[in-house]
């Protein structure tokens, strides 16, 4: 992974542990000494507060970050059904556009070394009629990081994202390996294929419950 390059953090679905992997990676470059910053440009299923929408994933971001930005930088866009993004824009008669995404993430890198970005949903989750994630890691430059939740049919899901990022154009700077089902069968192993068949590196493994990435297990090497 090139240290200079900001990051976007997609997955292979939906709840399948992006800002766990956000927040990760975010500790491990402020454990580096690195300024980094998280954002979530666009977030469903918000919830009403007195300070106004509020999404659990952007907070942890802004809560794993340093410098912290503000909620409606880290997140320009916050809608409370808990649907689609592209949907929900639509419910309440907005459209998701590139502009303020732009805007607030430059704000973000004008005060931090790194920024890391978290997407909606799997990769191919649109953001618009005529805005896909892809736009967006390619507008902001960004290099892509893959999490994988470890569970039966992980691998075609993780695969077929893989293929897609690239052939979006986009790069694969490396993938997480989140355990999100803890009585996987044969956990290790799936990691293992994952890795021999993933043209990008195994950044760490996110241990069922954990913050932090843990070491590699010596077979995925």
């Amino acid at each position: 992974m090139n240290a200079a390059r900001d990051l976007f953090v997609t997955g292979t679905d939906t709840g399948i542990g992006k800002t766990r992997a956000g927040v990760a990676l975010l500790r491990a470059l402020r454990a580096r000494g690195v300024r980094a910053s998280g954002m979530k440009p666009v977030a469903s299923g918000c919830e009403a507060t007195a300070d106004g929408l509020r999404n659990e994933d952007a907070l942890a971001l802004i809560a794993a970050s340093d410098p912290a930005p503000a909620y409606s930088t880290c997140n320009p866009y916050a809608f409370a059904p808990p649907i689609a993004p592209h949907l929900a824009a639509r419910a309440v008669g907005d459209e998701i556009v590139l502009a303020p995404i732009r805007v607030a993430f430059d704000m973000l890198r004008a005060r931090a070394d790194r920024v890391v970005v978290e997407g909606v949903g799997g990769w191919m989750a649109p953001l618009s009629d005529s805005l896909m994630q892809a736009d967006v890691a390619r507008a902001l430059d960004l290099d892509v990081v893959l999490v994988v939740g470890l569970r039966l049919g992980c691998i075609n899901h993780a695969l077929l994202s893989a293929r897609a990022i690239e052939a979006d154009g986009c790069r694969l700077a490396g993938w997480i390996a989140n355990r999100v089902d803890p009585a996987m069968a044969v956990a290790d192993d799936n990691i293992a294929t994952l890795h021999a068949r993933i043209d990008a590196p195994l950044l760490g493994v996110l241990e069922h419950g954990g913050a932090d990435l843990a070491p590699i297990d010596a077979h995925a090497r």
